[in-house]
């Protein structure tokens, strides 16, 4: 990032934030600054039965934005540990609510809620639905979803079919004023 002259780097190790000191040290050595976040597990409600290995969850991204968001992160980290842990941190979406000061959330990647209603050609009453709750919508590397290209099941043919949903992605982002960022995954 300091090489190509970014002025932040922002870093999400999925369910933990156990990176965060030495992307810390990094930064100061490469005169970077860090936007502190993690890529969650979201589910849509609080899980009822502790032993249960069917929760469906999407990922979704939090960055800090200041101190309060980076409170609310370490917060977020320790209950989807240790309250909502099945078989990974899961994030109830009203936590999320609950703890949304300070915090932005992105629409992360394929494995995104957001992303998959593109993907699942979902009504725009759905796609503006999800899309609410998403402080910014994004978008991958191609190569991050070509594995696509060589599922049967998958509607997705063709580099063209990869470019369509990260286009349809932009264009429902500046349809409804949500700044969509290119990231590495």
């Amino acid at each position: 990032a300091a090489k190509w002259k970014h002025p932040a780097v922002a870093i999400t190790d999925h369910g933990v934030i156990q990176a965060f000191p030495q992307i810390q040290t990094l930064a100061a050595k490469y005169g970077q600054k860090v936007i502190y976040g993690m890529e969650g597990y979201l589910i849509d409600e609080v899980p009822e039965d502790i032993d249960s290995d069917r929760q469906q969850y999407s990922h979704i991204i939090l960055l800090a934005k200041n101190i309060t968001g980076l409170r609310n992160l370490y917060r977020l980290v320790t209950l989807s540990h240790l309250k909502y842990y099945r078989k990974r941190p899961l994030l109830p979406r009203p936590l999320l609510e609950e703890f949304r000061d300070g915090l932005m959330y992105g629409s992360a990647c394929v494995m995104g809620e957001f992303f998959r209603a593109v993907l699942n050609g979902d009504s725009d009453e759905e796609l503006i639905r999800l899309a609410k709750f998403y402080d910014y919508l994004e978008v991958q590397p191609l190569g991050n979803n070509a594995f696509m290209l060589r599922d049967e099941k998958s509607s997705v043919n063709t580099w063209e079919d990869l470019q369509d949903l990260n286009r349809k992605v932009i264009e429902l982002g500046e349809q409804w004023n949500k700044p969509v960022c290119a990231t590495c995954d």
